[in-house]
């Protein structure tokens, strides 16, 4: 059993006035991804997906986007991006996957997964560059719903991995709250994706205060799953 991560599908089935193939890079990516998914990932295998997955606005309107990935193999584990409009409660997005058999998705919002010895956490994460209230208000929920999912990982003696949306430190900005909880609780990998094209360059990647950041947008890896381990 493997454990891998790929944020940023920004799948339209059900939308096709939001073709991304008219970005550089993203020509025919669907089908990139699913060879590339189906050549490495196999039924028992977790897959977290880092945030916009669907540029569905409900969740019918993304009810292609979930089919498409309910067909790949392994068990998927989703978390919000700021373009998952479709994102409703946890408990409404639960009933919906059950109801129409989308039985290999799942959704990470204020809790954890078990993956071995463990614990697959994380959330959206927020910036707040101009310190804006509102984006104060925002990232400061973000930070306490990561929290929740870190401190659910430990009570289970899970050790935490932590798959965010927006990157931690971007330019010459650091999301000092983000990265506070990271040290906090130790937390020794840490991945995320929003950022594309030349964005790539401005995402800081490496060891952070014993925190290894890296990069997981699907343009990045080319609309390959990374293995995380």
């Amino acid at each position: 059993m493997h454990l891998y991560t790929i944020g940023d599908l920004h799948l339209s089935f059900g939308v096709p006035d939001k073709p991304m193939d008219i970005f550089h890079g993203w020509k025919n990516y669907q089908a990139i991804l699913k060879k590339s998914w189906e050549e490495r990932i196999q039924l028992e295998d977790v897959v977290i997906l880092a945030g916009d997955f669907s540029w569905g606005m409900t969740l019918e309107q993304a009810h292609l986007d979930f089919a498409f990935v309910q067909a790949l193999p392994g068990k998927k584990i989703l978390l919000k991006g700021n373009h998952d409009y479709w994102w409703a409660s946890k408990t409404k997005m639960e009933n919906y996957f059950v109801t129409n058999g989308f039985d290999t998705l799942h959704i990470l919002h204020n809790n954890h997964y078990a993956f071995e010895q463990f614990g697959i956490c994380g959330t959206r994460g927020w910036v707040s560059m101009n310190g804006e209230l509102a984006d104060e208000r925002v990232l400061a929920r973000e930070v306490q719903r990561l929290r929740v999912s870190i401190q659910s990982a430990l009570q289970s003696n899970l050790k935490p991995i932590v798959f965010l949306h927006y990157p931690p430190i971007y330019g010459g900005f650091a999301n000092e709250s983000i990265l506070d909880t990271l040290q906090e609780f130790e937390i020794e990998q840490c991945y995320f994706g929003h950022v594309h094209g030349r964005g790539h360059a401005s995402a800081y990647q490496g060891i952070y205060h014993g925190t290894d950041l890296r990069l997981i947008s699907s343009d990045y890896l080319h609309f390959i799953p990374k293995k995380v381990m």
